[in-house]
């Protein structure tokens, strides 16, 4: 039946109208995930170098230990933002004597063909294989694999339950993340050591191997849990409106986030036929090239990386800030149709969210090529793109909230000041003060890595919590939406 599955998509991949850009945009996505697993895949035989170095003069085995907890700690959380579910057109099966375990059968094998899972294997199990059996022996060696294997199992399911608990309601995803917020605070006053657990529980698997099996109990235990949910809710009545939700789109990538995606692939169809909105991207995509004014090599010897820290914020948030400072303009002359009909509003401001990490993304990606001139090049860029997709993003639209100037889409950028207003100026100040806030403490006092290392903390802090910020987005656009109508209508 598997295969039948698999031979079904492959016809309706190919049978598609929008297959051109479907495989471009997949070759496209298949290199960005190459490049990070080709990196993951370096760093994983490096764990023992880099260990040694950040962390001299202990054990490099304790401090591997230590923090496989924490790892997958941030996987989980990572999952719960940016994890897919696996999607199959199920409803024309439901009919047919087809047995519900073996469609769930096929979305849970599915899932696991996630990059998720193939990060963490390339990125943990090299060192498992060298170091660890290099002391411990081959046995023990084995039952590390199955930990990390078992944890990785583990978590792709705990992260799919909770968002398919998610679709109906959010609070399921609030309570997960006030749960971890909660264990973080107990370990941040030292109430309890996550990373002593750590150590201890891998510790306790050297001593006795076969307490790895733990892990995969538990991990199969998830997979019985997730399954069960899935065969209880596969249900016509329960999927034909999230099905008539994603029919309106052409871009297949984008099906798989719900409505969210399907009005990112609106959006993202308004940016590419219209003369402005194309403008704006091309410069953006001009300005990729602005590092070889800034990063310069006397500066890069000297540390000095406050110097490149503009550059790095400006490029990977170009495409953000040159087509975001104009948000919510661009939906100017049918604002009017999206206060009135039935669009969920905060999962409008989530698809802008979307649209704008995945811009910054695939910009932070192009521009990693800087890495060939010095590899801290790549840890500014790092620290900025993270900062973007975080904390960037939400200076963006909040300011947005505070635009009432339409644009004609018809019209290019060339010496045309439509749509500027007070707002798009005000905008620089936060966004590019911001990260130096971040940064120049521990620059001054002559720590500028830890001023990255924190940058990079508090945009990630800013990711996970996103659910939060899009809260904040929609109070600020409830409150002025009125008046952004209002604007909307008097044409300049």
């Amino acid at each position: 039946m598997l295969s039948t599955f698999l031979s079904h998509q492959w016809k309706a991949f190919w049978r598609s109208k929008s297959k051109g850009g479907t495989i471009a945009a997949n070759i496209l996505m298949g290199l960005m995930i190459l490049y990070l697993l080709l990196v993951a895949f370096v760093l994983g035989f490096m764990l023992e170098y880099w260990a040694g170095k950040f962390f001299p003069g202990k054990d490099v085995e304790t401090v591997f230990n230590s923090y496989i907890i924490y790892y997958f700690a941030l996987d989980f959380l990572m999952r719960i933002q940016l994890q897919e579910l696996p999607t199959l057109s199920i409803v024309p099966y439901l009919h047919l004597r087809i047995p519900k375990r073996k469609i769930v059968r096929f979305l849970n094998a599915r899932s696991l063909f996630s990059a998720f899972n193939i990060l963490s294997l390339i990125l943990l199990l090299p060192f498992s294989y060298t170091y660890i059996s290099d002391i411990h022996g081959s046995f023990v060696s084995l039952m590390y694999v199955v930990s990390i294997l078992s944890l990785v199992i583990f978590n792709n399911y705990t992260a799919l339950y909770i968002k398919r608990l998610s679709v109906n309601s959010s609070r399921y995803t609030l309570i997960t993340l006030l749960v971890i917020a909660l264990i973080a605070a107990l370990e941040h006053y030292r109430i309890f050591s996550i990373s002593a657990i750590s150590n201890r529980i891998f510790e306790s698997i050297t001593e006795q191997p076969l307490l790895a099996l733990g892990f995969s109990a538990a991990a199969a235990l998830m997979f019985l849990w997730n399954a069960k949910y899935l065969r209880s809710n596969l249900y016509a009545e329960e999927l034909g409106a999230a099905e008539e939700k994603k029919a309106s789109t052409n871009y297949p990538f984008f099906s798989r986030f719900g409505e969210v995606g399907t009005l990112a692939a609106l959006e993202l169809k308004l940016m590419l036929r219209h003369k402005r909105t194309r403008t704006a991207l091309s410069m953006s995509a001009f300005f990729i090239f602005y590092g070889f004014l800034f990063y310069k090599k006397e500066v890069l010897a000297k540390d000095q990386l406050g110097m490149v820290l503009f550059a790095a914020v400006f490029m990977t948030g170009s495409a953000v800030t040159i087509y975001g400072q104009f948000m919510f303009g661009w939906q100017g002359a049918h604002f009017d149709g999206l206060l009135v009909n039935k669009t969920n509003l905060r999962n409008f401001i989530k698809a802008k969210f979307l649209l704008f990490t995945l811009m910054s993304t695939l910009t932070t990606i192009l521009i990693s090529f800087y890495g060939f001139i010095s590899w801290k090049i790549l840890a500014v860029q790092f620290a900025a793109y993270l900062y973007n997709v975080g904390i960037g993003t939400v200076v963006v639209l909040y300011f947005a909230t505070r635009n009432y100037k339409s644009i004609d889409m018809s019209k290019g950028s060339t010496f045309n000041y439509q749509g500027l207003s007070a707002s798009q100026f005000v905008l620089m100040i936060p966004y590019f003060l911001l990260p130096y806030l971040f940064y120049l403490p521990f620059s001054i006092s002559g720590k500028p890595y830890w001023g990255l290392a924190f940058l990079a903390f508090a945009g990630f802090t800013a990711l996970i919590s996103r659910s939060y910020w899009v809260s904040f987005i929609l109070r600020a656009f409830n409150k002025r939406k009125y008046t952004i109508a209002e604007g909307f209508r008097q044409k300049s």
